[in-house]
């Protein structure tokens, strides 16, 4: 299944990236600060003027190469400040359903962080402070975004299922095989229950947006500045999808259009949608190496230390390769590992990552017939032989398991944006500052 950050969380990813240098950032002087304050109440939580500020300039740094692809300030503040609203209704339903994350899981989400900025987390946490943010409320923010994933897993978990004929008639449809789209959208939502007048004032905003579009407004700039969808602040780049990815309405629409071209603004259930084609192409065959592999794993326990698994490791490579003992008989007789022991460590053919980086990186390593020196990973120290590899077509299986994807990705979007839509009209929301509240809502609470 995609991952959720696409499907809903992506609007949020740039709430949680480094914060922006001093230089990037509007810079306040002492007269211009002001005595924190609540600007919107969220059901019985609070967000501060200073979370709508952190946020605010997050994304000012990420568009601080091309700032003419923000909204003005004052359309940008409503816009952060509706996602940091949704993103907090999201938390406290978690939190009603007991979904809590641990530190062990923020403090992975932190290392996967450092990873995609080159950094160890001891250098992130440095950065962040330097640059005068908290590193405390760093964690918080990722733990918030951890927590709705978990939402969302178990939202979507008991309400979409795929089966075997799901696939099989999608396979065989003709839009699963006229290959994928590139696509940019901007949505204009219609809030749940909406009236005659939500629906006329969607629909103006859609036209509104369709016609700076014409007008020469950059599709990317236009998403950021009138579009609803979670993905807004991003640009309104949906990725790479099949035909059979988006609702069903559109598919004649967008199976039309050429690169570059833009659809009329089209209603759907939740709202009005623009959508621009950006690129096409087919998908080519999928011709994969696969390797055939034994391993011996020698795991740590309550009798064995860790420094005696290394041990027994670097004794059974030497009897090995310098013993000439067979491999299978001695994984079979010391080997921890339940899935392959008894198959004197024989790990079938699979792909190069099945097994984990670690093994991945040993691999590479290796000719068939050749015998790793031990290493060790999470799960204790290991030695692999690697007995051959071959190139095989994995074209049917990745077609299935993208036509799975996809049928899971199509349910999924429409449950949970069905949820989010009633979680906020369920809620009590109070914008409390008259110049963040959206024009046509001056007085508006639910």
């Amino acid at each position: 299944m995609k991952s959720f950050l696409a499907l809903v969380l992506v609007a949020f990813a740039t709430l949680f990236a480094l914060p922006a240098p001093a230089q990037l950032l509007p810079q306040q002087n002492d007269s211009d600060r002001v005595l924190d304050r609540i600007v919107a109440v969220v059901n019985d939580d609070v967000i501060l003027q200073s979370e709508l500020d952190e946020a605010v300039r997050s994304v000012q740094q990420q568009y601080a190469d091309n700032p003419g692809q923000l909204p003005p300030l004052d359309v940008l503040r409503r816009q952060v400040l509706d996602r940091l609203i949704l993103m907090r209704l999201q938390v406290q339903k978690a939190e009603e359903q007991g979904i809590r994350v641990s530190d062990a899981d923020i403090d992975q989400a932190v290392a996967g962080v450092a990873q995609q900025n080159k950094m160890t987390p001891d250098q992130l946490r440095a950065a962040i402070q330097q640059q005068g943010g908290s590193f405390a409320a760093f964690r918080a923010q990722l733990a918030d975004q951890l927590t709705v994933q978990r939402l969302h897993d178990s939202i979507i978990r008991d309400q979409v299922s795929i089966t075997d004929s799901e696939i099989n008639n999608l396979l065989a449809s003709p839009t699963y095989k006229a290959g994928e789209v590139h696509l940019a959208h901007i949505q204009i939502s219609i809030p749940a229950g909406g009236t005659a007048a939500d629906i006329q004032a969607a629909q103006a905003k859609a036209e509104q947006a369709l016609n700076a579009i014409k007008g020469g407004m950059d599709f990317n700039a236009a998403a950021i500045r009138y579009s609803d969808a979670p993905d807004a602040l991003d640009g309104g780049d949906l990725g790479w999808r099949r035909l059979d990815e988006i609702p069903p309405a559109f598919v004649d629409t967008v199976a039309n259009l050429k690169p570059g071209e833009v659809t009329p603004a089209l209603r759907g259930p939740t709202g009005f949608h623009i959508l621009k084609l950006i690129e096409r192409r087919q998908p080519s065959r999928q011709v994969v190496t696969e390797y055939h592999a034994r391993q011996i794993l020698i795991r740590p326990s309550e009798l064995v230390t860790p420094a005696q698994a290394e041990q027994q490791a670097r004794d059974l490579y030497d009897r090995i390769v310098n013993k000439h003992e067979d491999f299978a008989k001695l994984a079979r007789e010391y080997s921890k590992d339940p899935t392959t022991a008894n198959a004197g460590g024989d790990m079938d053919w699979f792909l190069k990552d099945d097994w984990g980086s670690t093994i991945a990186q040993q691999l590479d390593k290796l000719q068939p017939g050749q015998v790793s020196q031990p290493f060790q990973s999470e799960a204790g120290w290991h030695i692999l032989k690697l007995e051959a590899t071959r190139q095989q077509d994995r074209t049917a299986d990745l077609e299935r398991n993208q036509a799975r994807q996809a049928i899971g990705n199509r349910k999924a979007e429409q449950v949970y944006d069905d949820f989010l839509r009633q979680l906020r009209a369920d809620a009590y929301v109070e914008i409390l500052v008259p110049e963040l509240r959206e024009p046509d809502n001056a007085g508006k609470t639910s």
